[in-house]
């Protein structure tokens, strides 16, 4: 039996009992834990929620660091399909060419150095886009086929001005055919390259901008050039009228 003081109370301070009848209840008093080890528990409390709050900062970063990494990648995704427009439109511009050629030969017997110089710059206009296609917007490729391109424009229209001092050729239906395609396709080349370059302005902005040009840096999202003819005269299409 557990000793009561005069008070009336258990010496155990833990432990109270009550009697009633043949039933005996014990009450138990909360553990007391000393004062060094309520310390300890609070100092744990707060390192918890400096972890739980450093993991949560990461985790902040970490989404944001993947939004403007999925952002650059959409972005340059899009310019890189806009290019694949103009590849499309090139192509057909060079199996023109050959057809082009093939027609004004049995009538510009003398001209041989024109249609030459038109053939070799197809050919070397169609390796600068073999060469831009495979990496779109590499400044390289790019220059190369702006440059190439606007040989090949220089060298229809020469070719076109000098097919004008010759009636028949200008009455053949085939050549009116050609030239009436080579123009059509020129003019969707100039839309497909407006729509491009549109594409890549949009990227090389995103990718300067702070703090997008930090993850830029990082995963090395490099700048995209744009597709463009120096001289104003020769982004236009060679226009000459057979009819």
């Amino acid at each position: 039996m557990i000793p009561q003081l005069p008070n009336g109370k258990f010496s155990n301070p833990r432990i109270g009992q009550e009697r009633s009848g043949r039933q005996v209840i014990f009450l138990v008093a909360p553990p007391r834990f000393p004062a060094q080890t309520r310390g300890q528990m609070s100092i744990a409390a707060i390192l918890l929620g400096f972890v739980l709050a450093l993991v949560g900062a990461v985790v902040i970063v970490a989404l944001f660091a993947i939004g403007q990494y999925n952002g650059l990648v959409t972005l340059k995704n899009r310019f890189k399909n806009a290019f694949a427009q103009i590849d499309v439109q090139l192509k057909r511009r060079y199996d023109l060419i050959p057809n082009l050629v093939e027609t004004v030969k049995g009538y510009m017997k003398h001209e041989s150095g024109t249609l030459e110089a038109v053939t070799q710059a197809r050919n070397l206009a169609q390796s600068a886009g073999g060469r831009a296609a495979s990496n779109p917007g590499d400044p390289q490729a790019m220059k190369e086929l702006a440059g190439a391109e606007a040989g090949l424009t220089g060298a229809l229209g020469r070719l076109l001005a000098v097919a004008e001092a010759y009636p028949d050729l200008k009455a053949n239906q085939n050549m009116m055919q050609l030239t009436e395609e080579l123009t059509s396709t020129e003019n969707k080349v100039a839309f497909a390259r407006q729509a491009y370059n549109d594409s890549v302005m949009a990227y090389n902005t995103k990718r300067e901008t702070f703090p997008t040009s930090i993850i830029a840096g990082i995963f090395q999202f490099t700048p995209a050039e744009l597709f463009q003819i120096d001289n104003p005269g020769e982004r236009l299409a060679p226009k000459v009228s057979f009819t």
